[in-house]
């Protein structure tokens, strides 16, 4: 392979990552890298209203119909930037994410990622770990919580 093939091979590797993602994601730092979740900031103004609080998760038992309905997304919209084991693809690996993070925080970096990059050190540290920043899945309230309900099975 000559030079300028390699050249060429490591360009198309490269946009096919970030856009894979959607073109820029965020995503934390290797597994073991995110720390204890924060207390969080105040978040004012327009993307306040928009964030998950404790009080609108309710966890239970594993809904296994919920958790197929979330993995069913993961498989189209999540699983190029993220493994369900401890691995980091682009993004880090979701296996024992639930634990290191509460579920309010994991719905709002899938729902409200830009309010989260703005206010959320964490969130803030994660985007200078990986660099490259999460996309906007565009999923709604009910598919966030389909695909945290799949994360808790992991």
């Amino acid at each position: 392979m000559t030079i300028k093939h390699v050249n060429t091979l490591v360009t198309i590797i490269a946009i096919v990552t970030v856009t894979a993602c959607g073109g820029s994601g965020v995503a934390s730092g290797p597994p073991g890298t995110e720390g204890p979740v924060p207390s969080g900031g105040a978040v004012t103004g327009k993307s306040a209203a928009n964030l998950i609080t404790a009080a609108d998760i309710t966890l239970g038992d594993i809904d296994r119909a919920m958790a197929g309905k979330g993995q069913a997304i993961y498989d189209v919209k999540c699983q190029a930037c993220h493994s369900t084991g401890p691995n980091r693809v682009v993004g880090p690996g979701w296996k024992g994410v639930t634990e290191r993070r509460k579920p309010e925080w994991i719905m709002n970096m899938m729902l409200n990622i830009d309010a989260m990059l703005e206010t959320d050190p964490e969130a803030q540290k994660a985007l200078e770990e990986c660099l490259v920043r999460m996309p906007n899945q565009g999923l709604s309230k009910d598919e966030g919580r389909e695909v945290l309900e799949f994360m808790r099975t992991l």
